[in-house]
């Protein structure tokens, strides 16, 4: 038995059980090691309906989207269409952010690795016509800048429907089409979905939620974000086949399956070669154009992570090892099960260990603690950090806009010390640990930024 068919049986025995430990509903896994892949599915797509999962069942990748479309980027600077480091508006001379300087010099190279400085969650739906992404595209002219172009790491979701918008423009077709036949078709992802009505054909997940702290997982009332976002991962569904195709292109220097040539080998590596460094919140070591990098056991890990409305994704890729993994989930504590099988299937297949999550210790006091106080918002949350009579610091987090429209539920926990400003919460979100930055200085001995991923601009002392 080679160790992939070891994985296979592990996965069939383990997974049922893996989901009920974990209350996800239903997950699909799929892994390949070198020519070889296996998939595997557990759960339901529905708890309502109770629909089983299958292994090609669709669900969808979210975030993971922007890899996508970062290729199709890339497949246009292999034909010479696309300078990284022209500025946007050489190819959207109509592209505007609230501060204009930072709109004349924001580059394509600095919307692929989030390092454009402007508010970045922005979920407005603008319709869902072919134009929908134009018009997306010019309501950005109000968005502010929270820092200069280039200064920092802060995931951005607007700068890649701009990066789709670029993709639009310079091939002629809505994105959605692009999408299908630059690499759905070329790839074989037969199973892949741009949309609702494309998805409603396959046997398709459906996200669950909590619509109460602690509550019961309930499926989610809306299936998917707005057309407008897609090119940052709001529409795209696919079975974890599919996702790993993609992946395999990767691993192949860019052939696909075919042996045809779908991205240069020179695109491939500037892919996954360093742009920016991350804050400490245990995440990824850095950012590439579209790729987070890791550093695990010595070895160069690439991936991404994908959340859409109760819906989680999960793929990870080990080019010195010539592994794939990818974990596709609908609710729940997904992490944890993205934790157990992408840790034994890395392990085992590339030598790979997965980092222990940091745990907090309650009793560790964080030193100068008053600069953290203050209110941190985003377009789509309002973040207080306030201390009590005790000297602890505590945080709560109200989602607004399109959460709250979802009926998110707040969070509320005791921050403690971590690492230098990076702090950690006593309590888990959707059972983790998430270590969070207090960055800058807001020139009073405040902090200016609350950084979990993205930068949280300081309202208030």
């Amino acid at each position: 038995m080679s160790k992939l068919d070891g994985i296979n049986a592990w996965l069939r025995h383990r997974l049922p059980d893996l989901l009920a430990e974990s209350g996800v509903p239903g997950a699909a896994v799929a892994v390949s090691a070198g020519d070889e892949a296996i998939d595997v599915a557990a759960g339901t797509l529905n708890t309502v309906t109770g629909v089983e999962a299958t292994a090609d069942s669709l669900f969808q990748i979210g975030s993971i989207t922007k890899v996508l479309t970062a290729t199709l980027a890339m497949r246009l600077v292999d034909e010479g269409r696309l300078d990284l480091d022209a500025p946007v508006r050489t190819y959207l001379p109509e592209f505007r952010v609230a501060d204009e300087r930072a709109a004349e010099r924001i580059t394509v190279r600095q919307l692929l690795c989030h390092v454009s400085g402007f508010e970045g969650d922005i979920f407005t739906d603008t319709g869902k016509g072919d134009d929908c992404v134009e018009k997306y595209v010019d309501v950005l002219r109000e968005v502010p800048q929270l820092f200069e172009p280039g200064e920092m790491f802060s995931y951005n979701n607007a700068g890649y429907c701009v990066l789709g918008r670029i993709v639009e423009v310079l091939r002629g077709e809505p994105f959605d089409v692009c999408m299908r036949t630059r690499l759905f078709t070329p790839l074989g992802m037969t199973h892949a979905a741009n949309d609702p009505y494309e998805a409603i054909v396959h046997r398709t997940a459906v996200g669950h939620i909590e619509r109460t702290p602690g509550g019961p997982l309930e499926p989610s009332p809306v299936w998917a974000m707005t057309r407008s976002n897609a090119p940052a991962g709001s529409m795209l569904a696919m079975r974890a086949r599919d996702l790993l195709a993609f992946a395999r292109m990767h691993l192949a220097d860019g052939l696909g399956p075919d042996g045809a040539r779908v991205l240069s080998r020179e695109s491939v590596r500037a892919m996954r070669r360093p742009q920016v460094t991350q804050p400490d919140i245990a995440q990824g070591v850095a950012w590439g154009l579209g790729w987070e990098l890791f550093d695990l056991s010595g070895d160069t890990v690439f991936g991404h992570d994908g959340n859409t409305i109760g819906q989680s994704a999960f793929l990870r890729v080990v080019p010195g090892r010539d592994v794939a993994v990818a974990v596709l989930t609908n609710g729940g504590l997904s992490r944890r099960v993205y934790a157990e099988v992408a840790g034994r299937v890395l392990n085992d297949l590339a030598g790979v260990e997965l980092p222990a999550r940091p745990v907090p210790d309650p009793a560790a006091t964080p030193r100068d603690a008053s600069r953290y106080v203050g209110t941190y918002v985003s377009s789509t949350s309002e973040t207080t950090v306030s201390q009590d009579a005790r000297g602890r610091l505590w945080l709560e987090r109200v989602p607004v806009g399109v959460f709250a429209d979802l009926d998110e539920a707040p969070y509320r926990t005791e921050l403690v010390a971590w690492r230098g400003d990076s702090l950690i919460p006593v309590e888990p979100e959707r059972g983790v640990h998430a270590p969070l930055a207090f960055l800058g200085d807001d020139g009073r001995g405040h902090t200016l930024y609350l950084h979990t991923g993205r930068a949280d601009r300081r309202r208030s002392p």
